[in-house]
């Protein structure tokens, strides 16, 4: 049994993230062995919680991967550790729109059994506070509230109002923390700026972020209330388990999958190179910034997503990779591609050479596409078939002209029906994430396309 909590809060930028990664280096830095977890599809908070503990960070998404798996995945990443921090997403009741609790923190805290710390930002509020916590305690019998922290508490006298008008609420404050501008981690277009961009400066913010949890919150209650959830039923999740069987043969020769990644592709998910191994890939990582060919024996490409618009320049510059990248496309090797991989391999990107793959270009925009996608596959690739039904994301301030190709890779109702993204040869971009995790077939099927690609090759 792993000791946990869920880190939540009432509403977005309330403070959940500084809370969350401050637990999970304070504790580390105690000597425990801390499991990182974050509910929903953010790929950039994870960056930091890997930071502060040392471990993947994993995400618990019951959209993308269903709600069957929350407790399997997370028992996987959490084992062998004394304790696992679930930082929430939004606020802790919001999920999937127009889906109920699907995907919401209080669904993953209800599927771990997990008790939720409430983060409530107090700065403009005193005796209010305690109706807040009321109200969100009170909504839903079956999440365990298990204790509250003020965040951005202005003084002593301030802390004594909260402390007093919550004291009627039955909820106990497990931590007060004052404003503190060196806990800050700087936003752009799409959220915070990822650890691979910012490493020195990263690392001081989560030591600040420790430091500030260690002198504001009562870290024995804390571990007290993440020792009392009761054990979870199940086996963990393995990726082996979930492919059913090896993709690539034992005794044949495991393809090379080559992974971008560095400072312009930090989007991730752990559980993909774990399906891809386990199905038979050796993969090897490499960064599209530094790097001017790709690893020796490549025999398939994912390119995941990221901030390529943000070092267009520096991608263009790298003209040998875009080629390789190029030849590697036209030979029909399998490459998968997703929101950032799909700016890579457009034709241009805000007006600079990219590699050419696709017949699209792309630049920035004012609009902010966001949401979770039920997709279905139009044409075969090397992901699945045409008719496949796979659940996604879309996070991005960017366009592609066109939308799709002749081959379009998905088929999607949210927000209005459309097609989107490209398919052609052994190539699979498209705006959409998904996580392979809630559909290990296409981890399966794009490793065997390299195993056949290898052998022919």
């Amino acid at each position: 049994m792993v000791a946990r909590l869920v880190v939540a809060a009432p509403a977005s930028g309330s403070g959940k993230t500084t809370v969350a990664t401050g637990l999970m280096a304070a504790f580390t830095a105690a000597g425990l062995a801390v499991s990182p977890h974050k509910v929903g599809p953010d790929y950039i908070d994870p960056g930091y919680h890997a930071l502060a503990t040392g471990r993947p960070g994993r995400n618990l998404d019951a959209y993308m991967c269903g709600t069957e798996l929350i407790a399997p995945l997370f028992s996987h990443g959490a084992r062998g550790c004394d304790l696992a921090v679930v930082e929430g997403v939004m606020g802790l009741y919001d999920g999937a729109a127009g889906a109920g609790e699907l995907a919401s923190t209080a669904q993953v805290a209800k599927l771990l059994r997990a008790p939720v710390v409430l983060v409530v930002d107090a700065s403009s509020q005193s005796r209010s506070v305690a109706a807040l916590v009321h109200g969100f305690a009170s909504w839903d019998p079956e999440v365990r509230l298990g204790g509250v922290i003020l965040n951005k508490v202005a003084t002593d006298r301030h802390e004594a109002l909260l402390r007093e008008a919550l004291e009627e609420s039955g909820v106990p404050v497990l931590g007060v923390l004052r404003r503190a501008p060196a806990v800050a981690t700087p936003s752009r277009h799409l959220g915070l700026v990822p650890v691979a961009e910012r490493r020195s400066e990263a690392v001081d913010a989560v030591a600040a972020q420790a430091g500030q949890v260690r002198a504001g919150c009562d870290l024995e209650a804390l571990l007290a209330l993440a020792r009392s959830a009761p054990p979870l039923a199940g086996d963990p999740w393995e990726p082996g388990a979930a492919l059913g069987a090896p993709a690539v043969g034992a005794g044949s020769r495991r393809p090379v999958v080559a992974v971008a990644g560095g400072a312009a592709f930090t989007f991730s998910y752990a559980e993909h190179t774990e399906l891809l191994t386990a199905a038979g890939a050796d993969v090897v990582a490499f960064d599209p910034l530094r790097d001017e060919e790709l690893p020796a024996g490549t025999a398939g490409l994912v390119i995941g997503g990221g901030f390529p618009e943000v070092y267009a320049p520096e991608l263009s510059a790298n003209s040998r990779l875009r080629k390789a990248v190029a030849e590697l496309a036209r030979s029909g090797a399998p490459v998968a591609a997703e929101c950032a991989g799909l700016l890579y391999l457009a034709r241009s990107l805000d007006g600079r050479p990219m590699c050419g793959v696709l017949d699209a270009d792309a630049r920035m925009s004012e609009r902010l596409t966001l949401g979770y996608r039920d997709a279905v596959a139009v044409s075969d690739s090397v992901l699945a078939l045409a008719g496949t039904r796979m659940r996604g994301h879309e996070f991005h301030r960017t366009v592609t002209d066109p939308g799709a190709g002749k081959d379009p890779a998905w088929g999607l109702r949210q927000p209005e029906p459309r097609v989107e993204g490209f398919v052609r040869d052994g190539v699979h971009a498209s705006y959409v994430h998904t996580h392979w995790a809630g559909a290990p077939g296409a981890a399966r099927r794009f490793a065997e396309r390299c195993a056949a690609w290898d052998a022919e090759a």
